[in-house]
């Protein structure tokens, strides 16, 4: 009976560090993702972003990678009327959580005057060295 026992606990822990190997393995391995609509993952996001307010979002850019989130997004009312201007967020994911982190402590790129606002490849350089370990796979793609 109890050798029974043992061998359930063996498997069962092996099922379940299998699983999570996978989980681990698929994000770091899988390159940068979106999360679907209505998923979890995609709803803490928006959660990080929206706080102690009542509103919803129409996101116009986000990726995932590695833990690190960039999104790009308009605040909406109820009735879908834009309530502010939005913009880009870079969110990290720390004890489960998603943090939003403070885009104004990124160095200004002089030669781009837009900043965040347009992701340029002066901005993201700054911002990579700014929060080290960031994925540059998460940024939108430079348009000429």
């Amino acid at each position: 009976m109890k050798f029974r026992l043992v061998r359930a606990f063996c498997l069962v822990t092996a099922i379940g560090l299998i699983g999570f190997s996978q989980t681990v393995k698929k994000d770091s391995d899988s390159g940068p993702y979106t999360p679907p609509k209505g998923g979890a993952e995609r709803q803490a996001i928006l959660d990080a972003l929206r706080g102690d307010q009542q509103i919803t979002f129409q996101v116009h850019y986000l990726k995932v990678h590695r833990g690190w989130a960039w999104i790009d997004t308009t605040p909406l009312d109820k009735k879908g009327k834009a309530v502010a201007e939005g913009g880009p967020n870079l969110l990290h994911l720390e004890d489960g959580k998603w943090k939003v982190l403070d885009l104004s402590t990124v160095p200004e790129d002089p030669s781009d005057p837009l900043g965040a606002e347009d992701a340029s490849p002066g901005f993201i350089k700054n911002l990579l060295k700014t929060f080290p370990g960031v994925p540059r796979d998460i940024f939108p793609k430079p348009t000429k």
